[in-house]
C-alpha cells in the first residue's frame, strides 16, 4: 500500500490544491467501513448524492460511507451497481428532453456510461487521502486547469503518449469510479451538472482521477517534471521590455537631452 500521507504531502507541494485530495474505495460489505466514518442517513437523517459527500469531504476533511439507503441520486445508485439499470433507464428516458433531443440519442449516451455489475459493491467510501486507513481504489483531486495539466504531465512522465478521457457532462461519479477502475488509467474529469449544483464545484474547477496502482508513478512524474522546469504555480516569462504611451517617451527624451523647461514642443 502506498504511503498515503506522503502522497498527500507531495500533492500539496507540487499541485497546491485548495481542497483536499480524496481516497475513494468501493466496498462489498458494511463490515469494511472504518470506524468514525459518517453515514448520511444515520448521522444527518437524510440521503446525500455522491456529489454532496465528495464536496463535503474535500472541504471539511470528513469521511463518508454511502450505501443504497444513503444515496439520493438514482443515477449513482445504478452506475455503482447498488440498483439495477432497468429498461426504462437504458431506453434513454432520463436523457430525453433534458440532455438529448430524442430518446434514441439518450439511449446512446446511457450505453457509454461506465458501470459496475449489480450487487458487486454495496458501499462507496470517500475521505481525505492523507487520513485514509484503507487502500483506495481511486484518488480524486479537484483543481484549476493548470493544476490538472500538471497531473496530466505526471501521468505521462514514464510512458509518454497521450492521456485519453471521455466526457458526457453527466454523472461524473461513474467516470472516476467505474471508468477509472475498469481502465486502470488516469483520467481528466469534467465535473457534471449535479456536481456543480449539489457538490458546489466552481466554474474554474476540474478534477483528475488516479487509479491506486498509479499513485507512486504520479509522484515520480510530478517530481521529474518539476525538476525539468514545468511547475505550479506556472511561472510567467517576464524577461522583456515593455512599451509605454508617447507622453511617457516624451518625458524620457527630456531627461536624455538635459532639458528642464518641460516642453519639447517649443524647443528652438
Amino acid at each position: 500500500m502506498p504511503d498515503l500521507k506522503a502522497f498527500a504531502q507531495e500533492i500539496q507541494t507540487y499541485i497546491k490544491p485548495t481542497t483536499l485530495p480524496l481516497a475513494i474505495k468501493l466496498l462489498a460489505s458494511e463490515g469494511e467501513i472504518p470506524e468514525k466514518t459518517r453515514r448520511p442517513k444515520k448521522d444527518f437523517q437524510k440521503r446525500f448524492s455522491i456529489c454532496q459527500a465528495v464536496g463535503m469531504a474535500r472541504r471539511t476533511g470528513w469521511s463518508f460511507a454511502l450505501g443504497k439507503e444513503d444515496l439520493s441520486c438514482p443515477l449513482s445508485q445504478m452506475s455503482l451497481g447498488f440498483e439495477r439499470d432497468l429498461p426504462f433507464y437504458k431506453e434513454g428516458n432520463l436523457c430525453e428532453g433534458m440532455y438529448t433531443g430524442t430518446k434514441e440519442a439518450g439511449k446512446r449516451i446511457e450505453a457509454t456510461v461506465p458501470k459496475f455489475d449489480y450487487g458487486r459493491y454495496r458501499y462507496i467510501l470517500i475521505g481525505p487521502v492523507g487520513r485514509a486507513s484503507y487502500e483506495p481504489d481511486v484518488i480524486l483531486i479537484y483543481g484549476d486547469s493548470a493544476q490538472v495539466m500538471r497531473l496530466v504531465h505526471a501521468a505521462l512522465w514514464e510512458e509518454g503518449g497521450a492521456l485519453t478521457s471521455s466526457f458526457m457532462g453527466r454523472y461524473d461519479c461513474a467516470d472516476y469510479t467505474a471508468g477509472v477502475m475498469h481502465s486502470g488509467k488516469c483520467q481528466v474529469i469534467l465535473p457534471c451538472n449535479g456536481d456543480r449544483v449539489f457538490g458546489m464545484v466552481q466554474d474554474f474547477e476540474m478534477a483528475f482521477a488516479i487509479p491506486h496502482m498509479q499513485i507512486d508513478k504520479s509522484v515520480t512524474g510530478l517530481q521529474g517534471t518539476h525538476k525539468g522546469g514545468v511547475r505550479y504555480p506556472i511561472p510567467f516569462f517576464m524577461n522583456w521590455e515593455a512599451t509605454f504611451p508617447p507622453k511617457y517617451v516624451e518625458l524620457e527624451k527630456l531627461w536624455s537631452e538635459g532639458r528642464e523647461d518641460g516642453d519639447l514642443r517649443h524647443k528652438t
